[in-house]
């Protein structure tokens, strides 16, 4: 009778395992859900000037920061498949990024173009330089944007297209 070394009976268990570690990674990472690119900053610095009028077409704004790690993921096109990642709106909107374009250049900038996943309709336009990210984004009839306001500190503004001044 031949007996099967440990080392035989081993091979088999093994490979069984390495084949499913894979699997069970991405279904964990599925499992945690998305998670959000930015947030609203919890205290934002008083401003020493006089804050600048609001203007008639700016519909309401707040300061946000950016979840660095997962920015620079977002900003290397070579980092794919992409996590699974929403921003954050206004009115507990967080729809989920579907990104279908990412042009990095030399000088650390990056331009995102890319659309929502179901149920949500819409498109977004990011512009990534370092740490910094500005951008467009409509849903429906909805528009907001992000720009930088000064020392790295960011801010999410819904607009009205309909008091928006034409170019």
């Amino acid at each position: 009778m031949f007996e099967q070394s440990a080392v035989q009976r081993f091979i088999p268990l093994f490979c069984a395992l390495l084949i499913s570690v894979p699997g069970h990674m991405a279904w964990a990472d599925e499992a945690s859900g998305p998670k959000s690119l930015w947030h609203t900053a919890p205290n934002p610095p008083p401003v020493a000037q006089h804050p600048t009028p609001r203007k008639p077409w700016m519909l309401r704004d707040r300061e946000i920061e950016l979840d660095l790690p997962l920015l620079h993921i977002l900003k290397d096109a070579g980092a794919r498949p992409l996590p699974r990642m929403t921003i954050d709106l206004f009115d507990n909107i967080t729809p989920e990024l579907d990104v279908s374009s990412t042009v990095s250049r030399i000088n650390d900038t990056a331009v995102i173009r890319g659309t929502f996943k179901p149920p949500v309709q819409g498109d977004f336009t990011f512009v990534i330089t370092g740490n910094l990210l500005i951008g467009t984004i409509q849903i429906g009839p909805r528009i907001y944007k992000t720009d930088h306001i000064g020392n790295g500190h960011l801010r999410l503004t819904e607009l009205d297209p309909d008091k928006m001044p034409r170019d």
